[in-house]
């Protein structure tokens, strides 16, 4: 049987706030009854002692147009830009569309990184992903790690939270009913909060 496994200038921060984590959580999902979001909203749940996750909301975001961004960042973009700025670390959750992540998610990404100032510079992040296939999404966690090496992000390497077989781990409610995946989240998150304290220094 297969299970949810793990290997175990415009920076803003509110890290100062007597040592909250801040986490921004980034879904590449616009599907209501998504299994991806279903992984963000059970982290949200279970966000370790001195975490605080914020989930941010991409489906107004447009595809990326030069001429629409020669004329300033649309609304949603400035929003999500700000949300990227003021958080301490970003937890991306990300389905698999042919070997990669979400047009949407790269489209977001593609729209918040544009000049000036990039926000995602020094964040550090992390990232997990649920698929109905065997591989829960690893493919496209190793593409989004490319793209977040590229905008200067910090990855953490381990653990990995890929979870397959996501019919079988959440109830019709969108409810996590895998005690062991819960496990991998919870102990990514803890894996995060330390990451962004150690690069924060």
């Amino acid at each position: 049987m297969i299970h949810a496994f793990a290997d175990i200038g415009f920076r803003e921060t509110g890290m100062a706030q007597g040592g909250q984590i801040k986490i921004l959580g980034i879904c590449g999902s616009l599907r209501h009854a998504s299994f991806n979001k279903a992984a963000l909203r059970e982290a949200i749940k279970l966000a370790p002692q001195g975490v605080t996750i914020e989930e941010a909301d991409i489906s107004q975001i447009s595809p990326y147009n030069e001429d629409v961004f020669a004329k300033g960042f649309p609304a949603p973009v400035e929003a999500l830009r700000r949300q990227i700025a003021t958080a301490d670390a970003l937890l991306f959750v990300t389905p698999e569309y042919n070997y990669s992540m979400p047009g949407v998610l790269k489209n977001a990404i593609d729209w918040a990184s544009r000049p000036p100032s990039q926000p995602f510079a020094g964040k550090p992040v992390a990232m997990m992903g649920a698929s109905m296939g065997m591989f829960g999404t690893g493919r496209a966690q190793y593409h989004l790690r490319q793209t977040c090496v590229f905008l200067d992000m910090h990855p953490i390497n381990k653990p990995e939270v890929m979870i397959p077989a996501a019919q079988t781990k959440f109830d019709a409610n969108g409810q996590l009913t895998d005690e062991p995946t819960r496990g991998f989240i919870a102990a990514l998150l803890v894996a995060l909060r330390d990451w962004a304290l150690r690069l924060k220094g």
